[in-house]
């Protein structure tokens, strides 16, 4: 993969400072003479004239562990006990006949503080975060969403394939209207020929942020030989955090003059919960802050191995997340299992999902486990945000207060940049290589000023995305089955009467090369729905170099459906088109979302001109 030279610098696990900067690319300048200082500092530690030990002291922990539920006096109501995302291996059965999983959504808006500070958050049946799904590969999922919010919504289930069912996608404007407030809609969809990490989320406007999301994991038969991996399997979920709701900052974000100055996070979440300092909010700031916000707790056992199903529900900030004194192996990236690779930090984007295997071969006692934000993927900085996010990694068969443990962070190099973990690093456990092109498209973006003066997102120089009144979805299989050739075009698509959706046509079964190319200064995490993905080459360079083109690694490359496009930078990724229907790639940044950083392929236009759409799913446009 051409990655190039990565800037990287030793990071000793200090508070980073908390000051505005004007841009990414002073930021990095700045980093880069921040480097020679640390490297000096590293050879310092190198001669033992300093100890990366830290001395773990923090506020109250809660380990969840009692198998209590939210009526349990130590957890408020609104508060999901996190042993719910336990994944108990001995009673679910891998091979067991395909089932019916159904489940009850309710989605409502309480008054929390997951980290000490009082706002409104979106939850699901009174709970943050959302209940687990799990399933085997060929269930069939029914989830009954009902809205009493005071505003539309939708669920997409991030990862699905949806074959044959892309009316249960969930993504509002693309393939259903939105759910209106005090109505219900069933998703109703069977998972086949895929399992591993998925999770779901609202895909209606930036809400999913406000607390509208949680894991969805499907087993399967072949998952058999990874078990021998480990003991225990374990969701953990990662996420930015606002003190308000996401739509209050929306207008300011797309301002004008406001350009690529996204909505810097107050705070980052480990479990649904952190510590917040209350003493850093101004008196006169209107916010309500108790100071007994709490920290994560994750239980391990001495000597077993334990499977961490690490998910990046937030919706703007790259983590690192790593383990004081364990060595953590991947073996999964966005559902493709891979072989062993160890790692002491992992880079992780919005969306992305990696499971690790730890080893609790360490003393019994404390550790922290870290989280921290990349803060050079923000153009600002926000004087609240201690972007060291913590959580502790106790080891269930030891006494040890966690006053009184002793953590050592690694003292490695770490990547200052907004990348992802190199590809070329995961190698498939099950090998599938692409096979060539069909066809090529070529998608170019960037921020502009736009209508009403507002900085928008740009695709090809052409069209901003809006959410339309109908489901691109809808009017494409009106037009086909109207025999209508229009609806074969790709590009801007006058066709739906809309000029802000741009729409790829691909009307058989292709093999595609899709080559984006970022013109904006951040880094974009891109997520295709309705498919994998293989990633065919990422680059920090500004333009792909198509003399290489013939000399592309095709041998078992990494799959998976989310990739992060380097700041000026490039990705070149493959993809079937085998699957029917209309489908959303967008970056997974809300903000950007929201912008107009989406566009939608459609595929397998000689089927999806034989479709009838259910009745259910057209009602809800006219709710």
């Amino acid at each position: 993969m051409g990655t190039g030279s990565t800037a990287r610098e030793k990071s000793y696990g200090q508070p980073v400072e908390k000051q505005k900067g004007p841009t990414r690319l002073a930021l990095i300048i700045s980093g880069a003479f921040a480097l020679f200082i640390i490297i000096a500092s590293g050879l310092c530690s190198g001669l033992g004239l300093r100890l990366n030990h830290e001395r773990i002291a923090v506020p109250p922990v809660e380990t969840n562990t009692s198998g209590g539920t939210a009526s349990s006096p130590t957890l408020p109501p609104w508060r999901r006990d996190m042993s719910e995302y336990d994944l108990d291996m001995d009673s679910w059965d891998i091979d067991a006949e395909p089932t019916t999983r159904n489940y009850n959504f309710v989605l409502s808006e309480v008054t929390a503080a997951p980290d000490g500070v009082v706002r409104q958050l979106f939850v699901i049946n009174g709970q943050f975060p959302g209940p687990l799904i799990r399933a085997n590969r060929g269930d069939r999922i029914v989830v009954n969403v009902t809205n009493h919010l005071s505003e539309p919504t939708s669920m997409h289930w991030h990862g699905m394939f949806q074959n044959g069912t892309n009316w249960m996608d969930g993504t509002a404007g693309i393939t259903q209207c939105p759910i209106p407030p005090g109505k219900s809609f069933l998703y109703n969809f069977t998972v086949e020929n895929q399992y591993g990490t998925f999770w779901y989320h609202s895909h209606y406007s930036t809400q999913y942020m406000d607390g509208l999301f949680g894991p969805l994991i499907v087993h399967s038969p072949e998952e058999a030989r990874f078990r021998e991996l480990y003991d225990h399997d374990q969701v953990v979920i990662l996420q930015d955090y606002y003190h308000n709701v996401s739509s209050t900052l929306i207008p300011g974000y797309l301002a004008p003059g406001n350009e690529n100055n996204e909505p810097v996070p107050d705070n980052g979440l480990l479990q649904g919960t952190n510590y917040f300092n209350c003493s850093s909010l101004a008196t006169a700031s209107g916010y309500i802050c108790h100071d007994n916000s709490t920290r994560a707790a994750i239980p391990v056992q001495r000597n077993k191995r334990h499977r961490l199903r690490l998910i990046n529900a937030g919706g703007f900030a790259e983590f690192q997340f790593s383990i004081d004194n364990h060595t953590l192996s991947v073996i999964e990236a966005d559902a493709t299992m891979v072989e062993p690779l160890e790692v002491h930090r992992l880079e992780i984007s919005v969306a992305q999902r990696y499971s690790v295997i730890l080893t609790a071969d360490q003393e019994a006692g404390n550790y922290w486990i870290r989280v921290d934000m990349n803060t050079l993927c923000f153009t600002a900085r926000n004087p609240l945000l201690d972007p060291a996010i913590k959580g502790i990694l106790t080891y269930t068969n030891t006494s040890t207060d966690p006053e009184e443990g002793i953590s050592t962070d690694w003292s490695d190099a770490r990547n200052v940049l907004c990348q992802d973990l190199n590809s070329t690093l995961l190698v498939p456990a099950e090998p599938e290589s692409p096979p060539p092109a069909d066809v090529v498209y070529s998608l170019k973006f960037a921020f502009m000023i736009g209508a009403y003066t507002l900085s928008r997102a740009y695709v090809n120089e052409s069209v901003s995305w809006t959410v339309p009144d109908v489901p691109t979805l809808n009017t494409a299989v009106s037009g086909l089955r109207s025999g209508n050739q229009t609806f074969n075009t790709t590009g801007v698509a006058p066709s739906y009467g809309f000029e802000n959706q741009y729409i790829i046509s691909i009307p058989e079964n292709q093999v595609v090369d899709l080559l984006i190319t970022n013109m904006d200064e951040g880094a974009h995490p891109f997520h295709l729905h309705g498919h994998e993905f293989w990633v065919m080459a990422t680059s920090p360079e500004q333009y792909f170099p198509w003399h290489t083109y013939g000399s592309l690694n095709t041998t078992n490359p990494l799959r998976r459906d989310t990739v992060t496009v380097d700041a000026y930078g490039w990705a070149l990724i493959r993809f079937r088109s085998d699957n029917p229907g209309m489908w959303a790639f967008h970056c997974h940044i809300t903000w950007h979302m929201e912008a107009g950083l989406l566009v939608q392929f459609q595929t397998r236009n000689d089927l999806m001109k034989d479709w009838t759409l259910p009745e259910d799913v057209l009602g809800l446009c006219e709710a």
